[in-house]
């Protein structure tokens, strides 16, 4: 099974005076958000669906990375700030298709890629990373930063 962890495009907002968990993503991190999008198509992605949390960030990240991947999006409140590897496990069980990407937040997609496969690594904002996961036995393939989307 490979799985694809999308960590949701900047959303900053300096004078943001409403409950953090509304905030939607910027510009800027609609635009880095689309970059990403077609880095990922030019690779030829191929997913069965994209999970994502229920949070406007990550939504919005998870629609734009669709418009570009041609797939289906899924909320899923397991994937809410707080995820873990017991919420990946029953994930996993309610989806069973070879090919996934969860769309959500740090720390939890970082603690989660180390769980799964020993890396020390932090996926920053609108980073990708990529796990071949078998038997809860994973292996990180690979991680981009969305720099390398930039042309």
């Amino acid at each position: 099974m490979r799985l694809y962890f999308l960590r949701h495009g900047a959303a900053d907002w300096p004078d943001w005076d409403q409950s953090d968990d509304e905030r939607p993503l910027t510009k800027a991190g609609r635009k880095e958000m689309h970059a990403v999008g077609e880095f990922l198509a030019e690779l030829k992605v191929k997913l069965d669906v994209i999970l994502t949390s229920p949070l406007p960030r990550a939504a919005q990240t998870a629609d734009i990375a669709a418009e570009h991947l041609k797939v289906r999006v899924r909320e899923e409140k397991l994937l809410t700030p707080g995820f873990g590897i017991e919420d990946l496990t029953r994930l996993l069980r309610k989806y069973p298709q070879q090919v996934l990407m969860l769309v959500g937040h740090e720390p939890d997609f970082s603690l989660v890629i180390t769980a799964l496969t020993g890396a020390s690594l932090k996926l920053s904002k609108a980073g990708v990373a990529l796990v071949d996961l078998n038997l809860q036995k994973g292996k990180l393939l690979w991680l981009f930063p969305p720099k390398f989307a930039k042309k």
